[in-house]
């Protein structure tokens, strides 16, 4: 089982300790991945507006968030 996959899993779980713990994970996580597909379209050529289109957020909170990395 990957990771991911696991920490999903244990996100539903019923004893809310390992489930919060587990959300925490998966939102760190989440985030990483988020910063490593950014910089991947920026070094393809891709806008701001672009990268916010997919996102579904605005080019300036895009820019603003990953714009230092």
């Amino acid at each position: 089982m990957t990771e991911a996959t696991d920490l999903a899993e244990r996100a539903g779980d019923r004893d809310p300790r390992v489930g919060l713990r587990a959300v925490a994970a998966l939102r760190l996580l989440l985030e990483r991945l988020e910063a490593v597909q950014v910089r991947s379209a920026r070094e393809q050529g891709w806008s701001w507006q672009e990268i916010a289109d997919v996102l579904g957020v605005s080019r300036q909170a895009a820019h603003k968030k990953h714009g230092r990395q």
